[in-house]
């Protein structure tokens, strides 16, 4: 087997993330510099005795930083990371359930999430400023997930689910994170102005950009496929991109294999034939946000 270096940089990276330590400490331990472990996240040649101990520490199996098997994740952070790197490539992308998709929403979303967290940061007493770094690092991936769709520009089917949207629109975004009156109105705010654009988009049908609602049974779980040239990834995830970087609300999955792809791309496929689409799906959206407003 061919060892992809660059590859295992980024899921090196990711996993660093997840892992929560810092680089110098990884450094530190493994006996390199941290400009070598940046290294080696770029993609430089790393010994496969140095792949073992940094799976040895980062707690993960080697395989998975070879790139075979199932990812794991149970931070949003290192979930984000992974998925910013396995978007850089993607051509179309297949998304299931939640209330949004991330990608398409505005840069009044983002502004307010950072809001969120810097309010629960201040909250967070003597751990504010390491909350701090990690609420800056996790919009750094999302908006940088965002600035490489706008120019990519992959195409896009995403479902949402009513029941999703229901409750985002009646706690608005950040629903788990504590905030502010204030800053709790304008959550809801945004969440009405976020549905209103997906109405929006239903409604004109952009090249490469498709909504369905889903209106029946909500989805047991949230998950998208996404395919590039070379390779199909699937990520199951139970982390909404309103998720405070200190979530532990499961645990995220990614994988390359056959027949888990195939399996949730016949789930996906279901649920698109029954959707609301295009004029309808708009239609409904707004009877949602009249009957919240």
């Amino acid at each position: 087997m061919s060892m992809r270096f660059t590859e295992i940089g980024q899921q090196l990276r990711a996993y660093r993330l997840e892992s929560g330590l810092r680089a110098e400490e990884i450094a530190a331990r493994l006996g390199v510099s941290r400009a070598a472990l940046y290294r080696y996240e770029k993609g430089e040649v790393i010994k496969l005795d140095t792949i073992k101990r940094l799976a040895e520490l980062l707690k993960i199996s080697p395989l998975s930083l070879l790139g075979i098997g199932v990812e794991y994740y149970s931070r949003p952070i290192g979930y984000a990371e992974r998925i910013r790197q396995v978007e850089e490539t993607t051509d179309q992308i297949l998304q299931l359930a939640g209330p949004l998709c991330y990608l398409t929403t505005s840069d009044t979303y983002d502004s307010t999430m950072a809001a969120v967290f810097d309010e629960a940061t201040e909250q967070a007493g003597d751990e504010r400023i390491a909350l701090r770094s990690q609420a800056e690092q996790l919009m750094g991936i999302m908006m940088a997930r965002k600035r490489m769709y706008t120019m990519r520009r992959p195409g896009i089917i995403a479902m949402i689910s009513l029941t999703a949207v229901q409750n985002m629109l009646a706690s608005g975004i950040a629903n788990g994170i504590a905030t502010s009156d204030r800053l709790r109105r304008v959550c809801r705010e945004v969440a009405s102005k976020e549905i209103e654009n997906i109405a929006n988009l239903m409604e004109t049908e952009p090249m490469g950009l498709q909504f369905g609602l889903i209106a029946g049974v909500e989805p047991s779980a949230s998950f998208k496929i996404m395919r590039a040239r070379d390779r199909v990834s699937l990520a199951i995830n139970p982390f909404r991109p309103d998720t405070h970087p200190t979530a532990h609300t499961g645990v995220a999955m990614i994988t390359g294999a056959d027949e888990a792809v195939h399996a949730h791309q016949r789930v996906a496929e279901a649920n698109w034939r029954d959707a609301l689409k295009g004029p309808a799906g708009a239609t409904r959206l707004r009877q949602l946000i009249a009957a919240n407003g």
